[in-house]
């Protein structure tokens, strides 16, 4: 697929390769994305209305004023990738078995979304809202959650997760044992 078009409705687009391409201004509508590489791919003001990535790349690619609506992101790398530059009005998105690595989150408001079984390293969720998010089963290990509203989340399964209990939000927050044992490490208190 060359992308030349303006607009995609219900289309699979497979195995292309897309690294650093411009593709400003799109309208993709139930599109599959499988197997693509959209490495540093440019997608300033496009729009994603529940489309699917399947095992693609998607790392360092442009998003500024990207709509996101239903994303659903399957075996997905993610390196690098800025979704607070996203339209914040209409942004939902969902994770399975991805690599989120060095990616940023910060100020989105994003109920409910999935984190499922996914590496999500030293990613920022700084003032963002993650009520009923789903974290089971990922490690989160260096990403970074301060001022975050992570009521009724679940971290069940979850590992490597640094949460200081004092500057985030987390009424009714689901966690498991042993890894629950990590809230108290911004008390600095000694455990035996």
């Amino acid at each position: 697929m060359d992308f030349l078009e303006s607009e995609y409705v219900d289309c699979h687009c497979k195995k292309g390769s897309y690294t650093e391409k411009t593709l400003k201004n799109k309208n993709f509508t139930k599109v599959i994305f499988e197997g693509c590489d959209f490495t540093k791919s440019d997608f300033t003001g496009s729009r994603f209305l529940d489309c699917t990535f399947l095992s693609c790349n998607l790392s360092l690619v442009k998003l500024d004023g990207v709509r996101i609506q239903d994303g659903k992101f399957v075996n997905c790398k993610l390196t690098g990738v800025n979704f607070a530059k996203c339209d914040k009005m209409f942004f939902a998105v969902s994770f399975k078995g991805c690599l989120i690595d060095t990616s940023n989150f910060s100020e989105l408001g994003m109920k409910g979304p999935l984190f499922i079984e996914c590496v999500v390293r030293d990613t920022h969720f700084s003032g963002t809202q993650l009520p009923m998010a789903d974290f089971s089963g990922s490690d989160l290990k260096g990403s970074t959650f301060h001022n975050t509203n992570l009521s009724k989340a679940n971290f069940a399964k979850a590992m490597s997760y640094s949460i200081d209990p004092l500057t985030n939000k987390l009424t009714k927050a689901r966690f498991s044992a042993p890894e629950v044992l990590s809230l108290l490490t911004s008390l600095e208190i000694i455990i035996e």
